[in-house]
């Protein structure tokens, strides 16, 4: 089990073909107030028997989906008037499959990486790394997973699946997958956080298990992949990732707005989809805070040195405060996801955060935004495995209870991350 908190111590291009998520679904709105738990609750269970996961008090529930690749689609923290964490994009749903992208949404899905580079898992063998030739395997995109395991508490998931890179590599490989949502008792245990009556939270543990089926042993010559959680998040204009990091001897001209190359010596990638605006993104005495409106697209990661095992976001309009608390190995080979075959493949984020936004065309999949974690690569010989934790927490309830919460978690109050964008 993973432990926490931060202060103790650990991309996607989205298509667009699917439309506005602002046009919800006729079918689910007369039982349900939109933004509910069980209006989402609602609509995926006319395409799907979804499971869903309840802690020991009840209000507190996670729903999962074995269609819908494993994916944990929504949570709640207060039954089914509550509100749904989880960003669902309604009208993937219908229509034919997208041929780059099936975006239905989900507040935690695996995807397998890297997305770029050497050993991309993205493009074809000698394709040109351009959105024309770029495509999610079917296997973590539109695929069914396989059931293995089921309680009240946890469900366990399995995929086999044959892959190849952008080397040429075929790779022969399973994932496994345990979600388990933790009661609040275990919530505060595992942050170290004192019960508190008026906060109510919702959180859940996924054990994410990648393994080596083939024959062939997985090196720096065939390449290899790595476990890869991304978390879709419902924006408001109020909305700021927050991303502690490690401070060191140049972090005086990354505050100052100045992007560095992934090294140990600089703080964040802030270039994957061209660079984030300066009046987007805010360093702080080891702390980066990024706006999460879903109005501007941007992806920004950290590098293994720079990272921390924890990772969240305020939402000061709903008054949601969201963790994310994953394992991290500073020493670790991180493989390039960048749609470029130039950088060296091990130079790599361990963290990413995503803020949605329109194309070029003015199209737009969203809004949401996205806070994501991946493992190191997956050196792995025949019959071997790489296991991945990633854990996400909500809070909702009294600011003054939050704040306690967030100072303890990520080292900020939230009156700091309110005024990160005035």
């Amino acid at each position: 089990m993973l432990a926490a908190s931060c202060n103790d111590n650990p991309a996607t291009k989205p298509s667009a073909s699917k439309g506005d998520s602002s046009q919800r679904p006729a079918d689910s709105s007369a039982l349900y107030k939109q933004g509910s738990f069980g209006y989402d609750l609602h609509f995926l269970q006319q395409h799907d028997s979804v499971i869903v996961l309840q802690s020991d008090q009840g209000a507190a529930q996670v729903i999962v989906s074995a269609k819908y690749q494993a994916k944990v689609f929504t949570s709640t923290a207060d039954g089914k008037e509550g509100l749904s964490f989880g960003w669902i994009h309604y009208k993937a749903f219908s229509g034919p499959e997208d041929a780059h992208m099936n975006g239905y949404g989900g507040e935690n899905r695996i995807w397998l990486g890297p997305e770029g580079g050497k050993f991309s898992l993205f493009f074809p063998k000698d394709s040109e790394m351009v959105f024309n030739n770029w495509k999610t395997p079917a296997a973590f995109d539109t695929e069914a997973w396989k059931v293995t395991a089921l309680n009240e508490q946890s469900v366990s998931l399995h995929k086999d699946m044959q892959l190849a890179n952008y080397a040429g590599t075929r790779l022969v490989l399973s994932v496994g997958r345990n979600i388990s949502i933790l009661s609040r008792q275990a919530i505060d245990g595992l942050l170290h956080l004192s019960p508190d009556p008026a906060v109510k939270a919702v959180g859940y543990q996924t054990i994410n298990t990648l393994t080596n089926n083939g024959e062939q042993e997985w090196t720096e010559k065939t390449g290899m992949p790595c476990i890869w959680m991304l978390d879709m998040f419902n924006p408001s204009p109020a909305t700021v990732i927050v991303i502690p990091y490690k401070e060191g001897h140049s972090d005086k001209g990354d505050r100052a707005g100045k992007r560095g190359a992934a090294t140990g010596s600089s703080v964040a990638t802030t270039d994957y989809f061209g660079e984030i605006p300066a009046d987007r993104i805010k360093y702080d005495q080891g702390t980066l805070f990024f706006k999460a409106d879903g109005k501007s697209r941007g992806k920004l990661g950290i590098h293994p040195l720079k990272a921390k095992p924890m990772i969240g976001s305020y939402d000061a309009l709903n008054k949601v405060l969201t963790v994310t608390l994953f394992e991290l190995d500073s020493s670790g080979k991180y493989l390039n996801q960048e749609w470029k075959t130039i950088k060296p493949p091990f130079s790599g984020d361990a963290v990413n955060a995503y803020n949605d936004g329109p194309l070029a065309d003015g199209t737009q999949m969203g809004p949401f935004y996205e806070i994501e974690s991946v493992s190191p690569a997956a050196f792995l010989a025949p019959g071997k495995s790489l296991s991945h934790q990633h854990a996400v927490f909500h809070f909702t309830g009294d600011e003054p209870a939050l704040d306690r919460i967030c100072t303890r978690l990520l080292g900020v109050s939230l009156e700091a991350i309110k005024k990160a964008f005035p």
